[in-house]
């Protein structure tokens, strides 16, 4: 189900930026798939919602896989975007993100540290335990916050932003996320989503200064639900 202006899950918005949930299965941005992307959905939201004449600016600050859901940042102006920007590269806004796995990790909190490389082929990215030619290293924090029957939760923060980071860290370790084939688990979900989740974010207002946390309410579906 992918998200129209009806059913768009605004979770904060302001003159300079909105914050919403993305659904698993939409784009963030556009791409070789002709697909429409969420960044279009929003505009067209923003025109409606305030009757704008002409083109809508929207500055799309981060992204998420196609198969994930939760929070993404976009700015209404340039001058959020830019901050906003700026703010991703010193890594003051913190992102956690949660993960359904199978295989209870071996810990229940550890702090992963990799080199992933990517394979532009396969749009795939492989962890070393080394640094190897091309690899860039990553971080990420984790912790164990529910057993399910046959999953476990973990609650991930990120120290680095990677392609595809937390998917192949957490694969490294023999607890891929549910569904997510490319990277060893043994089948995909029915829609094509992946159990992870960007659940919370905080940062200070671009523009305000005032601190801002949002959650994103977790996808309607039975493991998600089990975990809440």
């Amino acid at each position: 189900m992918h998200s129209t202006k009806e059913n768009l899950q605004i979770l904060f918005e302001d003159n300079h930026i909105i914050i919403v949930n993305k659904r698993a299965g939409d784009i963030t941005q556009g791409d070789k798939t002709g697909d429409k992307p969420l960044s279009d959905v929003v505009k067209e939201y923003i025109k409606d919602k305030y009757n704008k004449p002409g083109n809508v600016y929207l500055g799309v600050v981060h992204r998420l896989d196609r198969p994930t859901s939760g929070i993404i940042i976009f700015a209404k102006t340039s001058k959020s975007l830019e901050r906003l920007n700026k703010m991703l590269r010193e890594k003051t806004i913190n992102k956690t993100y949660w993960a359904v796995v199978k295989n209870h990790p071996k810990k229940e909190k550890d702090t992963l540290i990799n080199f992933l490389k990517k394979n532009p082929k396969n749009n795939k990215s492989t962890a070393y335990a080394k640094e190897i030619d091309g690899s860039k290293k990553a971080i990420l924090h984790y912790t164990v916050i529910k057993k399910l029957d046959n999953y476990s939760l973990i609650e991930v923060d990120l120290e680095t932003g990677r392609h595809h980071q937390i998917r192949s860290q957490l694969s490294n370790i023999g607890s891929p996320i549910k569904g997510d084939l490319k990277y060893g688990f043994d089948r995909s979900n029915k829609d094509g989503s992946i159990h992870l989740h960007a659940r919370k974010i905080q940062f200070t207002h671009p523009v305000t200064k005032e601190q801002v946390t949002i959650t994103a309410p977790t996808p309607k579906e039975v493991i998600w639900n089990a975990c809440l």
